[in-house]
């Protein structure tokens, strides 16, 4: 299965959202909250060019934030991400 990393904050309903999906599809996943380290915050921005968490990776592809986590597993595209 697939490394996934997750960039969160404590705080924030999309994160706790993508966090119960992924446990419901049975995902292991490293969560690194944002909430005291603002750099971390910047190193994402520079990944991703994205402002907003959570930020989802899947082994070295980004995945986006719940929204594109969700429509991903509607399409049926992340069991075979998160498999290879």
């Amino acid at each position: 299965m697939a490394q996934v990393v997750m960039y969160a904050t404590k705080q924030c309903p999309y994160c706790v959202r993508a966090e119960r999906l992924l446990q419901r599809k049975g995902v292991t996943f490293e969560k690194i909250l944002l909430d005291n380290q603002p750099e971390l915050m910047q190193e994402v921005i520079q990944k991703t060019g994205r402002y907003t968490v959570p930020q989802i990776f899947v082994g070295t592809t980004h995945v986006g934030g719940y929204d594109d986590l969700a429509a991903l597993d509607s399409m049926g595209d992340l069991d075979p991400l998160l498999a290879a």
